[in-house]
């Protein structure tokens, strides 16, 4: 067989991206994939009952829609837009609403309305310069450094101190749950950034969803992979090096930890040493339900909304990522829901719906917490468990055995600490090669770290093509 161009491990989002990217330049490139899917962690199955169609890791997709990659790509894939963005519900009956249109949030604030729109509506109106910088490597030198500054005036506090500026629940409970995608206690450092982006990319996206499950996202970048001559193969796992066909060049979908076993004999000792020292953080335990019917909501607007964010207060969210750091679970915990198929009639059988969940807990937790976020869904939506049909459960480990990338549980690549943000993987001038020019590292655990927006493979496979040229 002939030298290839490019091999790429691993047929997640990222993996397909950076192969995606080399193969339209003219390289010959084959992706490898462990499992008998491709998708990573962008897959759909029918996890309970047959006709109920699941998303098995990621569900909406916010970054997909505004990755500067995939905006240029034109992915063939059909986004719904739910009519909420978030919907966030408080004991009292009622819920924080993210709209799509920020005046219209802004109003359901109350006396915080004008800090609101304060801290949002510069980042929305640049959101096109904002995403293209942010996502990719912090970089010393920017064509955009007042916007930049103003960013991180505010993106480098943590979310506990930003939280102070607003007085009502809604407007802390928003932030809070924005902010907890971090799975970093909330009173650390660059907690903020989450919550300032995810509560603008709801003004700037909706938080869509690709019909007919996560899976169309990856079908589409494979079938871009195969018009620009590119192959995959599924149920090819790689090992080592030597599992490998010849080739000038290989890019890694894969966390540091499995990048130093199975390449630790072509890396010298001081940077698998780096490699081995990377920090994952906490993990989930995930729920995927088959119901009978919608959930039923106190708060009636929740039914507007593909996510939900569970959890009371800012000072409960608050409370409870930071007993996850420690190592403890916690009752009740934040969950996240997601519920494509009130807009989506492809997930389930006529009359009948989805609904996904998680909530966080320690890396390499198997405890069951099925009962505790069942009762967490309760306390909002009373009735939920008669609604259920049949349920499907992953905890930590069964999670890193469906993708080997979700080391202990961890969906987001490494711990999201303020060392990791700037440096991720590590400190070095390209986070993505090595100092083994045939390598490169094209994972979550790379600038901009996790999400489905394909750019930690796309940026790679510009580190790989500078190589070439």
């Amino acid at each position: 067989m002939a030298e290839l161009d490019a091999v790429v491990v691993g047929a997640g989002p990222n993996g397909l991206s950076a192969a995606v990217a080399l193969a339209r330049e003219g390289l010959s490139v084959l992706v490898l994939e462990a499992s008998d899917t491709i998708g990573g962690g962008a897959r759909t199955a029918e996890l309970t009952l047959p006709g109920f169609r699941h998303d098995i890791c990621s569900a909406i997709h916010p970054m997909a829609v505004i990755s500067p990659f995939f905006r240029e790509l034109k992915l063939d894939v059909d986004w719904i837009e739910p009519k909420f963005a978030i919907a966030h519900p408080l004991d009292d009956g009622t819920a924080a609403i993210l709209e799509r249109s920020l005046d219209a949030t802004a109003s359901r604030l109350g006396a915080d309305a004008p800090e609101y729109k304060k801290l949002i509506l510069p980042l929305v109106d640049a959101a096109d310069v904002l995403f293209s910088e942010i996502l990719r490597p912090i970089r010393i030198f920017t064509r955009h450094p007042l916007l930049l500054a103003r960013f991180g005036i505010h993106a480098l506090r943590s979310a506990t101190a930003v939280a102070r500026r607003f007085r009502t629940n809604e407007a802390r409970a928003l932030l809070a749950g924005c902010a907890a995608h971090s799975i970093v206690p909330l009173d650390q450092a660059a907690t903020a950034s989450f919550g300032i982006v995810f509560l603008a990319t709801g003004h700037i996206t909706g938080w869509p969803f690709a019909k007919s499950g996560s899976q169309a996202i990856a079908d589409a970048l494979a079938q871009l992979l195969r018009s620009f001559g590119g192959e995959i193969r599924t149920s090819t796992p790689v090992r080592s090096m030597r599992d490998i066909p010849a080739s000038r060049v290989v890019l890694f979908d894969v966390t540091p930890r499995q990048l130093a076993t199975i390449a630790g004999d072509a890396l010298p000792r001081h940077f698998l040493r780096r490699l081995e020292r990377f920090r994952y953080g906490p993990g989930i335990f995930k729920i995927d339900w088959a119901l009978d019917a919608p959930i039923p909501w106190r708060a009636a607007e929740c039914a507007g909304a593909a996510t939900v964010h569970l959890g009371g207060t800012f000072e409960e969210i608050a409370r409870h990522e930071a007993e996850i750091w420690r190592g403890r679970n916690t009752n009740p915990p934040f969950v996240l829901i997601a519920q494509q198929s009130l807009f989506d009639p492809t997930r389930a059988p006529v009359g009948k719906h989805t609904a996904w969940g998680y909530c966080h807990v320690p890396n390499g937790s198997i405890e069951d917490m099925t009962d505790i976020i069942e009762r967490q869904v309760e306390r909002f939506a009373p009735g939920f468990r008669d609604r259920i049909l049949a349920r499907h459960t992953m905890n930590t480990a069964q999670l890193q055995t469906h993708n080997a990338n979700l080391i202990g549980g961890d969906i987001g690549g490494g711990a999201n600490t303020l060392s990791q943000i700037i440096t991720r993987p590590f400190l070095k001038l390209d986070p993505y090669a090595t100092p083994n020019p045939r390598i490169f590292l094209a994972s979550s655990s790379t600038p901009p770290s996790a999400g489905v927006h394909g750019m930690c493979g796309y940026l790679a496979a510009q580190s790989a093509l500078r190589r070439f040229r």
